[in-house]
């Protein structure tokens, strides 16, 4: 069936099959490349909160802020944002903690909007070229006077390659997309709850430890010499 169709005529005839070999261009790069990405941002986000709990149990919030900077989940920065917002007002705390998930979010949505552009143009792209195609086929016909179905039926059979050219390159772009939706979704919804976790085990944790002052008052330093130079002289005048 297909043999019987010159695809080389259809490509370089049709300025729209064109469009559709660049668009299937760019949905590919784009999907590698947010394809590649989310792996990259696949981080434990489970594991990361429990070794920062464990931290924050022990009063160690430089290393839990360690943790969670190596986390490369949204949940992560996330974490961080509320380390950081640890002693602030809990309305300040909360705004700081949705600006950090905004900003995964467009880091997260980045490019995305181009796989949901090329579901729903590449079919409305593609019936365009059937319609210039049985268009160009009926002009075809009522140039050389031959209306035979055979006739009819190629020219036919090639317009609608367009169409099933662009449904070919809409199909996995609107699959990957509503995927990536997804995904993005349930990332986030993580992120923000186990920031929240860590901000009960935050408010729970021992105090940071602070430095020892020495009660003898004697500071380390040159301020330490001068006090002790004048206990030194106090003492001479009392026993002269």
């Amino acid at each position: 069936m297909y043999a019987d169709i010159n695809w080389m005529e259809s490509i370089t005839g049709s300025p729209i099959f064109i469009v559709l070999i660049g668009l299937s261009v760019v949905t590919l790069a784009v999907a590698i490349e947010r394809i590649w990405y989310f792996w990259k941002r696949a981080g434990s986000a489970d594991g990361t909160l429990e070794l920062a709990t464990r931290e924050l149990r022990r009063g160690d919030r430089g290393e839990a802020r360690r943790v969670c900077r190596s986390c490369s989940h949204p949940m992560g920065a996330a974490a961080c944002s509320t380390l950081d917002a640890e002693g602030l007002d809990p309305d300040k705390a909360e705004e700081q903690l949705q600006i950090s998930l905004s900003q995964q979010r467009l880091l997260l949505e980045n490019n995305l909007g181009i796989l949901g552009t090329m579901a729903a143009v590449a079919p409305l792209i593609g019936l365009l070229g059937t319609v210039w195609g049985i268009m160009r086929a009926f002009h075809d016909m009522s140039t050389t006077g031959s209306a035979a179905p055979s006739i009819v039926a190629a020219g036919v059979a090639e317009a609608l390659t367009t169409t099933a050219a662009g449904l070919i390159i809409a199909v996995p772009a609107l699959m990957l997309y509503n995927h990536l939706a997804r995904r993005i979704t349930v990332m986030l919804t993580v992120a923000e709850n186990n920031a929240r976790t860590l901000r009960l085990e935050l408010e729970r944790a021992p105090a940071a430890p602070k430095q020892a002052r020495r009660s003898d008052g004697i500071l380390d330093g040159r301020g330490g010499m001068e006090i002790l130079d004048v206990a030194d002289q106090m003492e001479t005048i009392t026993a002269e």
